[in-house]
């Protein structure tokens, strides 16, 4: 779905959090009053925060800075450009990684990559709703083709949690770690999530729709929903962090486009020690719960397969392939 010319218009001029009179916004996009007021009506249908003061106008409650195709591509490194084959970005789309799955159907090829200002049906691990508000988060979705089944991507999701660190790294955000299996954490709260949908045969061609789900900003009132202790760019950055928001997905695409393409021949060995040293879990506390099960225990680490090993009471050492990780920061 693509927002109308006129949609997008108000909303780049609004993007820059300062507030702007309806007799000023309707001279920018020569239409009257009414139809500004219609037009503001479906910035908030989308979920996008508003302020509204007689007298002054109306801003948005936070600045923001649209996803720009040209800008993006123009950041990507040379490598990362031969990778990606196409760079959709959607401004409301029900899922990325739907989307992409669909594509993978119809023939996509790898490098496929897809990005939303909206989602409608933002979807996490184990079915979860994943929060996505209009123009402040990332919504972004990769397809890639491998040749020898999902065995051979087995622990992809954790290099891929590498190269987002790498990614939030270079951008300058520290006390970034990493939560077994898919989850990026800054400050012991969750920053962005990651989720691997794979389709095809069991020893033959397959393919890998690659999710990411990262917080920009939310609001309290947008964060109402969300279980666990959460985190966005903006804490960390402060209020000029949305004008990252195009600069942070090349980051990321250029982290994640080579590892996607060579973790096949590489595979998780390449990857774990490094994961390791950003491991967010190991010595806690925590209770791993496998369907009705409930593991509880001290976190050790991951083994070389990438399994979450985890030490009872009387010190033993058992891994798990699956499973939800609970544990209290300190």
């Amino acid at each position: 779905m693509l927002l109308s010319d006129t949609l997008k218009q108000l909303l780049n001029i609004l993007a820059d959090g300062e507030f702007h009179s309806g007799t000023e916004l309707a001279q920018q996009l020569a239409i009257s009053r009414s139809a500004i007021w219609k037009q503001l009506q479906a910035l908030e249908d989308l979920g996008v925060d508003l302020i509204a003061i007689t007298g002054k106008g109306y801003r948005l409650q936070q600045p923001l800075q649209l996803l720009n195709q040209q800008t993006v591509i123009s950041q990507l490194s040379p490598v990362t450009q031969t990778l990606v084959q196409q760079l959709e970005i959607h401004d409301v789309i029900d899922s990325t990684n739907r989307h992409l799955l669909e594509q993978a159907r119809q023939g996509a090829a790898s490098g496929t990559v897809c990005v939303a200002e909206y989602q409608t049906a933002g979807r996490g691990r184990r079915g979860r709703q994943w929060v996505s508000p209009f123009g402040h988060n990332l919504y972004l979705s990769i397809l890639w083709h491998y040749q020898d089944g999902p065995a051979s991507i087995a622990g992809l999701s954790l290099a891929l949690g590498v190269a987002v660190v790498r990614a939030l790294k270079q951008l300058g955000i520290e006390e970034v770690g990493l939560k077994w299996p898919n989850d990026i954490y800054c400050q012991q709260r969750k920053l962005a999530g990651i989720l691997v949908e794979v389709s095809g045969e069991s020893s033959g061609p397959c393919h890998a729709v690659i999710g990411l789900g990262l917080n920009f900003y939310l609001s309290p009132q947008q964060a109402e929903t969300i279980e666990q202790a959460w985190i966005d760019i903006a804490s960390v950055l402060g209020e000029n962090a949305h004008q990252h928001r195009n600069h942070l997905l090349a980051l990321l695409l250029n982290q994640l486009m080579p590892v996607i393409a060579e973790f096949e021949s590489k595979g998780l060995s390449y990857f774990v020690d490094e994961w390791r040293s950003y491991d967010c879990l190991k010595g806690q506390a925590a209770s791993l719960y496998i369907g009705e099960n409930r593991f509880d225990g001290t976190i050790v680490g991951i083994d070389d397969n990438g399994l979450i090993q985890l030490a009872d009471e009387k010190g033993q050492i058992r891994s798990y392939a699956s499973g939800e990780v609970s544990f209290r920061a300190s």
